[in-house]
């Protein structure tokens, strides 16, 4: 299920999902803030290029929309489960807290997911002609 071939290991992984050995971002870590939103121009194992035309990933905001709802409803069910009165300021408080938290995370991969939408995998794109730099 997550082995390398499935777009599951592609996303996770944060990998090229044409060959599925080089990196999407500049700094793969999810949770890091560091260099968050610099993706490579072209994976370096088989030069896909992953923005294929301008304001390609638009569409991962609507993806980053989806992600965002776990993150609200764990803030919601803690909230739920340990307070007795939930303010508006409180919950705004505690989403605002969460989603800054997880907002690295959640951006990676919504361009994970949005590029690999598009994007298949081939086994031979590592090891074509293309890949090598002939």
């Amino acid at each position: 299920m997550l082995g390398k071939g499935s777009k599951l290991y592609s996303i996770a992984r944060l990998k090229c999902p044409r060959c599925h050995e080089g990196d999407l971002f500049v700094n793969n870590s999810l949770l890091s803030w560091r260099k968050m939103s610099e993706m490579l121009p072209n994976c370096p194992v088989c030069q896909q290029v992953y923005e294929p035309e301008p304001g390609y990933y638009y569409g991962a905001m609507f993806v980053s929309y989806a992600l965002t709802a776990g993150p609200t409803l764990a803030v919601v069910g803690l909230m739920m489960l340990f307070s007795q009165e939930i303010t508006l300021w409180m919950f705004i408080g505690a989403l605002l807290v969460s989603l800054l938290l997880f907002l690295p995370a959640i951006f990676k991969l919504s361009r994970a997911i949005w590029i690999n939408i598009f994007i298949g995998y081939d086994p031979t794109a590592a090891a074509s002609p293309q890949a090598r730099g002939h």
